[in-house]
């Protein structure tokens, strides 16, 4: 792999739902891997209604360092809407989407670096994917689900694990509000004709916190939102 580039700047960008037990060391792990890969950062952690101490502790970590910017939802709106809140107060010229929830090693970003110079959004691929059975089946049918329906050559599109031009995930009109904001991410992207290339990065399991994708109420939003972008698209 040739030598690892520095970002002119990036976002780190993590959204977060009753994540108190992971924030904190989301965060730092944030820190180490931008002080590598860029010349300058910051960290966006967007709340998303926690009922736990989530936003505490990320309000203490803001206060604490002026490079950590806390966006709070009043309620939880869903990963989607978290995200788009995140996208749209990104002020580096690069943004990384990625989880609250420990399970990529964010100095990874600094191998990845390097293909910014010929793509415009670098998507990860979880190689092997650390969750249970039960969610690796539930991914597998909903990647091959959305690559059908919205014909997209990508291998695993939810990966919480894309760097991208903020301007370009700036000009995006994103809807979704659950699940399906990452196949809408890729979709809206390829029909602007940018350069995207997926590649592979290791995948931890999660050790504390729990996972809601593959909760009946995400599954459902996520179908209604895949019919309506599968209309319009």
């Amino acid at each position: 792999m040739a030598a690892a580039v520095r970002l002119p700047g990036v976002s780190i960008l993590l959204p977060c739902f009753n994540e108190d037990d992971n924030i904190a060391a989301a965060v730092a792990e944030a820190h180490a891997a931008a002080k590598v890969a860029a010349e300058t950062y910051e960290i966006l952690v967007v709340d998303d209604g926690s009922t736990d101490a989530t936003g505490a502790v990320a309000h203490d970590l803001a206060r604490a360092d002026r490079r950590i910017r806390v966006l709070a939802h009043g309620r939880n709106r869903g990963y989607g809407a978290a995200l788009r809140t995140g996208i749209a107060a990104s002020t580096m010229p690069w943004l990384l989407l990625t989880d609250a929830d420990l399970q990529f090693d964010l100095m990874q970003l600094s191998d990845v670096t390097q293909l910014t110079s010929d793509y415009d959004l670098v998507l990860g691929r979880r190689t092997p994917r650390r969750d249970p059975l039960y969610r690796r089946v539930y991914g597998h049918t909903w990647n091959w689900l959305v690559r059908r329906a919205l014909e997209l050559p990508v291998r695993d599109v939810d990966c919480a694990f894309k760097l991208g031009r903020t301007a370009l995930l700036q000009s995006l009109e994103l809807r979704s509000t659950g699940a399906m904001i990452s196949p809408e991410l890729v979709a809206r992207s390829l029909a602007v004709g940018v350069r995207l290339v997926e590649v592979d990065v290791a995948h931890r399991p999660r050790r504390s916190g729990e996972q809601s994708g593959a909760s009946p109420r995400v599954i459902l939003r996520a179908l209604s939102e895949l019919r309506a972008l599968r209309v319009s698209h």
